[in-house]
């Protein structure tokens, strides 16, 4: 074998994982500046995806609203078109609309030109239905290539990641998922050695059509929503208590 060939091997092995965790980790920041964290331990920022959604994102700002919680609903393009009347009461009650891109790709396989076109058309929903484009974007799946961030930012948007993710899609149990959330919890008793708070991603819709069941994620905040309250935690929207430079 060529000796200068020996290292080939690990040097393609070693550019993938680069560039798995430049499009996957919520953390990297290679593909450009993200927000991941909130600007404060006791500030709490709680993000949903995949929205609106007729069967959940009604009863959620009802829930949401009794512990005077705002929060970032990152809505689908086209569900915001099939849902206009909902995607406007998500607004009238006092929380921020997010990005999330027309039909939810994985952007990360996508060209600069499709990206864009994701990007804008989800921004003209938005802008018809609500009165105003976004000013932050998460990305589906949180994959990014290096286009993503920039096209973004090109509209006039912040790309969100997050610190937390439970994975309330999956199809397991209401406690499994309550199990998942208590990182937020041990946080904030932690406060005094965090630097700044939480961003969590959870989801009132499913991205593949409406009506999607989230009453697992609804049971989570249930119970965590009051006791996240006592701890001291703020519950805020993306842009008053975040910081893409700071984090």
């Amino acid at each position: 074998m060529n000796p200068a060939l020996i290292g080939v091997p690990a040097a393609a092995a070693l550019a993938s994982g680069v560039i798995a965790y430049a499009a996957v980790h919520p953390r990297s920041q290679l593909f450009g500046a993200t927000i991941r964290s909130t600007n404060a331990p006791p500030q709490l920022a709680l993000t949903f995806d995949d929205g609106p959604n007729p069967a959940v994102t009604p009863v959620l700002l009802d829930l949401l609203d009794k512990y005077n919680a705002k929060a970032t609903f990152f809505m689908i393009g086209r569900f915001v078109r099939e849902c206009p009347e909902l995607a406007r009461e998500v607004a009238i009650r006092g929380h921020l609309i997010g990005n999330h891109t027309q039909t939810h790709p994985n952007l990360f396989w996508m060209s600069p030109r499709a990206i864009r076109n994701e990007l804008q058309q989800c921004q003209s929903a938005l802008h018809d239905v609500v009165g105003a484009a976004a000013k932050v974007f998460r990305p589906p799946y949180g994959l990014r290539n290096p286009w993503v961030v920039d096209t973004a930012r090109e509209l006039g948007m912040q790309t969100v990641m997050w610190t937390l993710l439970p994975g309330d899609w999956r199809e397991k149990s209401v406690e499994w998922l309550t199990g998942r959330m208590r990182p937020v919890a041990d946080h904030a008793q932690d406060s005094a050695n965090r630097a700044a708070g939480d961003v969590l991603c959870l989801h009132d819709g499913a991205h593949r059509q409406l009506n999607g069941d989230r009453i697992r994620t609804l049971k989570a905040l249930e119970y965590w929503l009051p006791r996240w309250r006592d701890l001291g935690l703020k519950f805020v929207i993306i842009g008053d208590a975040t910081n893409a430079a700071a984090h």
